[in-house]
């Protein structure tokens, strides 16, 4: 199996082995510490914000938050089994960084933050809806097409970021006109679907009786498509208030 998430990909669960019936991870588990994250997200936005807010924005912080969460990540891809202490810290330094980036936002369109999460967590709930009455069957066409999708865009970020480099901007990205918002909502559709691998995922992961640490892997990973999710749903929000 592949997961676009580049968290979750095809040997994530192999070579782990089940050490006891509690010792196994659990959906419910994962449900939990990805709560837990979240918290911890939000204990570290909390200060960037408020100092963004109150005119000073901590670059510094945020360029930590950013940067540090990522290489958390790709330290965690390598040990699974650092993930209950990798998933927390990655957690708390990218609420560091959404924290003062959300302010920013805020600061320009009042109360987009606010809509920006009520649809992060209602396009969450509603594909774990759909997900388990089988609404999207989750096949080996859908993953590949999804991967494809998800690489593609990463890479056409890349591209733009290096370009920007140089003082070249991608019209595309930044874009109020209709291409630019049928890219990200394009965008947001894919990383939305993500989540619904990750659903298959880590529901596989549990009844292949994965070791209880995997339930932080699966919580990080599942945290990692969220903040992506919320990122392009308030850049995309942004640019409808900008049409305005």
């Amino acid at each position: 199996m592949r997961s676009a998430n580049p968290v979750l990909n095809t040997n994530t669960f192999a070579g782990l082995r089940s050490y006891g019936e509690t010792d196994t991870m659990t959906i419910n588990g994962t449900v939990l510490k990805t709560g837990a994250l979240l918290f911890m997200v939000v204990f570290g936005a909390v200060f960037t914000w408020n100092k963004t807010m109150a005119g000073s924005p901590p670059m510094g912080w945020m360029a930590v938050g950013g940067l540090g969460g990522f290489l958390v990540v790709l330290a965690t891809m390598f040990k699974k089994e650092w993930a209950p202490f990798t998933a927390p810290l990655y957690a708390g330094l990218k609420g560091l960084f959404l924290g003062g980036m959300s302010a920013f936002f805020e600061k320009m369109y009042p109360d987009i933050v606010f809509n920006a999460v009520c649809l992060t967590f209602g396009t969450l709930f509603s594909l774990l809806f759909i997900y388990q009455v089988g609404w999207i069957k989750v096949t080996q066409n859908f993953r590949l097409g999804l991967f494809a999708a998800t690489g593609g865009i990463m890479l056409f970020y890349l591209v733009a970021m290096v370009l920007g480099l140089f003082g070249i901007s991608v019209p595309l990205i930044h874009s109020t006109g209709l291409f630019g918002i049928g890219f990200s909502l394009f965008v947001v559709v894919i990383a939305a679907l993500n989540l619904v691998l990750d659903f298959d995922f880590i529901e596989n992961g549990a009844a292949a009786g994965a070791p209880k640490y995997m339930e932080w892997y699966g919580a990080l990973a599942l945290l990692v498509t969220l903040v992506w999710l919320y990122i392009e749903i308030l850049h995309l929000l942004s640019k409808l208030q900008r049409r305005d």
